[in-house]
């Protein structure tokens, strides 16, 4: 489960790049974080895994305060960046196993963890092999296998499916979807409106660093029209733009 009340976000040159975010996601939920470039989506999710502090406003993850209890958080998540960022000088091995040590995560689970993540994203044979050769498809699985090596409860992905393969994105999907009807929780972040629609079970938009509409797809249609995921998007955020823009003239 997962929490956010009143999360606000002030960035030091005075950019409010998260406006009084309120937001809850159930245990057992798939949920979709759209918006456009810069609307506060990886703020928020950088927030929520502890790397940035909010400048108000309180976030919980199955129970936990990411204030007092960072340590508690950060197990109980399965963090993946929205850039695979990894240590170019080991291994894919060495890398996984280094956060499978960092996780406490047993040898006897580790290594069947590490066999079906490996055969899921079609990583066995590449693994051995210098991280710095990887392609960014590559750094990506690698960074998604040792993100779910310690299987937590609470997967908090930031555009996951970048630079995955046609395979490897199914595999992912697969992946989020049973985690969920496990009775876990998945939060993630997409440009990709076509897989939210297909995968969410609810879907929050967020623009100009504030939630502009959450809910199942039919909830944003509001019950009266059949509209694409798309199509509200692009209806929702031009409505926060023009109001934005009305605002500031004010």
């Amino acid at each position: 489960m997962i929490e956010l009340t009143g999360v606000t976000k002030i960035y030091r040159s005075g950019v409010k790049a998260v406006d009084n975010l309120s937001l809850t996601v159930q245990s057992g939920e798939l949920f979709g974080f759209i918006g456009p470039n810069g609307a506060g989506k990886s703020t928020t999710i950088k927030m929520m895994v502890g790397l940035l502090e909010p400048t108000s406003g309180s976030i919980k993850i199955d129970g936990y305060d990411i204030r007092t209890q960072p340590l508690e958080v950060k197990k109980s998540i399965a963090y993946v960046p929205d850039n695979p960022d990894i240590y170019e000088k080991l291994t894919g091995i060495e890398y996984l196993n280094f956060i499978a040590d960092v996780y406490d995560v047993p040898s006897h689970l580790r290594q069947e963890r590490l066999n079906y993540l490996l055969d899921a994203f079609d990583m066995t044979n590449a693994i051995g092999g210098l991280i710095e050769g990887y392609s960014h498809g590559m750094r990506q699985k690698t960074v998604l296998i040792g993100a779910l090596l310690h299987n937590p409860s609470v997967w908090i992905l930031d555009e996951p499916m970048v630079g995955l393969d046609p395979r490897s994105a199914f595999q992912l999907k697969k992946m989020m979807r049973e985690h969920c009807d496990q009775g876990h929780t998945v939060f993630f972040s997409t440009h990709v409106l076509e897989v939210a629609e297909r995968l969410c079970d609810r879907i929050g938009i967020i623009d100009r660093g504030r939630l502009v509409a959450c809910g199942t797809l039919e909830e944003l249609r509001h019950g009266q029209r059949n509209e694409s995921l798309e199509e509200l998007f692009l209806q929702l955020t031009d409505e926060e733009t023009v109001q934005g823009a009305q605002s500031e003239q004010q």
